[in-house]
């Protein structure tokens, strides 16, 4: 009799050796499916974010040659000379009463014009700053915005390091007006 039990309990260990094999296995497989749909999804999410972080860049590339193009025109259109101020105004004295300058011949007025449209104010000291925005009405939320053109900011030295003149000052807001404007 024993010897008949013994096989019948070698194949009982065998077999719940086997069902335990076959477990494991189980779960591995699982295990790795579930690794396999991971990945999957991770590389997915890779994949967006290289095409998003592409589309991005393309349209800050297409914002900036846009602004720089825009300047550009910009530029041009405010470049006074001395045949567009002879078409505009028929004499020196009706150009000079028009712009409000002190000038004594057209090739000076020109000059005056171009260079005005060109300077930047940067203040380094903070109690000259403030002065400044005294000068021109800004304190407490009073603003004076009646020419637009004349309109003189001043800059704390950390901020003129930056941007050292209009033109890159304007660049740099005209950048944040259109990238806050998109992502409204």
């Amino acid at each position: 009799m024993s010897n008949k039990s013994l096989p019948t309990t070698q194949k009982k260990g065998k077999a719940r050796l086997g069902d335990q094999i076959r477990s494991i296995a189980d779960r591995l497989k699982q295990e790795t499916d579930v690794q396999i749909q991971a990945t999957s999804r991770i590389l997915g999410a890779a994949a967006q974010i290289a095409e998003n972080h592409d589309r991005l860049i393309n349209e800050v590339v297409d914002m900036v040659e846009s602004d720089l193009n825009a300047e550009k025109n910009a530029y041009q259109k405010h470049t006074y000379t001395v045949d567009i101020l002879r078409q505009q105004f028929k004499t020196l004295r009706n150009a000079k009463a028009h712009f409000n300058l002190k000038v004594s011949s057209w090739e000076s007025l020109v000059n005056k014009l171009n260079a005005a449209s060109s300077q930047t104010t940067i203040i380094k000291n903070k109690t000259q700053s403030n002065q400044g925005l005294a000068e021109t009405n800004m304190i407490n939320g009073e603003h004076n915005f009646n020419n637009i053109e004349k309109l003189t900011v001043f800059l704390e030295p950390d901020v003129a390091e930056m941007f050292p003149n209009s033109e890159a000052v304007n660049e740099a807001l005209r950048f944040l007006i259109r990238v806050t404007s998109k992502n409204r």
